[in-house]
């Protein structure tokens, strides 16, 4: 920076920050799962690489100070060289409630997606989703994503700015449903609503389980035992990933009493992770 006589000030340095938010990453790269990873590598991808980089240091020396995620914003202060710290502005339009019915009714669809999302898993295909609803995840373009900052700083994304996307990022590692909030629907609204919607009922036009034709045993007697159908068309079904041992208590609604301050899924839910686990003391719990 200039003083308009042709000298040029020092680069700042960043004052000491306390009780900041520090990133946990201490090099490389930051974001663990696929959903952060994919956040900084969409941004990246709209041109600001180069200008993120810049807040890296600031983010893992803890200079921001508080993170905030709302529907369609995410404000942040970050500590840079004045006194006061920088007001930071995230924005992204959030889905209406009609994109999100639409989308809710498609992850509802899919049961694979119910059970993860309902176990408080984030799926990879959750993007796609989103997508062939016509609503990205993701910002497609710089236009989609708003940001602001109070610093003097002429280039967006400044460092401040940078610095709050990193720890954005580490939130969402924590919290995969914060990125949902962000579009615009919480962690509790989405699965109650994918509770509503899937609670009891069957999807209309589905069939039965068994689809059998009644017939009497006195009209195939002579084929009962006979094998309906060619070993040669028989394939071995890939192997299905474990549920939650807790997944049936994650998937409904706690009663509305408690037990010494505690709701009944928080007391049980320790006796069903036990139980999954089995008893180290038997050598053969098949017995």
């Amino acid at each position: 920076m200039s003083d308009g006589d042709g000298e040029f000030f020092p680069p700042s340095r960043p004052r000491k920050a306390v009780g900041g938010i520090k990133a946990r990453s201490k090099r490389g790269s930051i974001g663990e799962q696929w959903w952060s990873r994919r956040f900084i590598d969409v941004l990246e991808s709209l041109g600001l690489a180069s200008r993120l980089s810049r807040g890296r240091s600031y983010a893992r020396s803890g200079q921001v100070l508080t993170l905030d995620i709302g529907t369609g914003h995410v404000t942040a202060s970050v500590q840079g060289s004045r006194v006061k710290p920088y007001k930071v502005r995230l924005t992204v339009d959030p889905l209406t409630t009609r994109q999100w019915r639409r989308v809710e009714a498609a992850l509802a669809a899919r049961a694979v997606f119910r059970a993860r999302l309902l176990a408080g898993e984030m799926p990879a295909e959750i993007e796609q989703v989103f997508a062939d609803c016509g609503t990205p995840l993701f910002p497609r373009s710089a236009r989609d994503l708003g940001m602001t900052c109070s610093c003097p700083d002429w280039e967006v994304p400044c460092k401040h700015l940078a610095a709050v996307c990193y720890v954005l990022a580490e939130a969402f590692d924590d919290d995969p449903f914060g990125m949902l909030a962000w579009r615009g629907r919480g962690r509790e609204d989405l699965l109650a609503s994918l509770r509503r919607m899937t609670g009891g009922r069957e999807p209309a036009g589905s069939r039965p389980v068994i689809d059998v034709p009644d017939r009497a045993l006195a009209d195939c007697v002579d084929s009962f035992w006979a094998v309906a159908l060619s070993p040669a068309r028989l394939r071995p079904l890939p192997s299905a990933t474990p549920a939650p041992p807790d997944l049936l208590l994650r998937s409904l609604e706690p009663p509305p009493f408690t037990a010494g301050g505690q709701d009944l899924v928080t007391l049980l839910r320790p006796a069903y992770l036990a139980m999954a686990a089995g008893d180290p003391d038997d050598p053969d719990p098949a017995a």
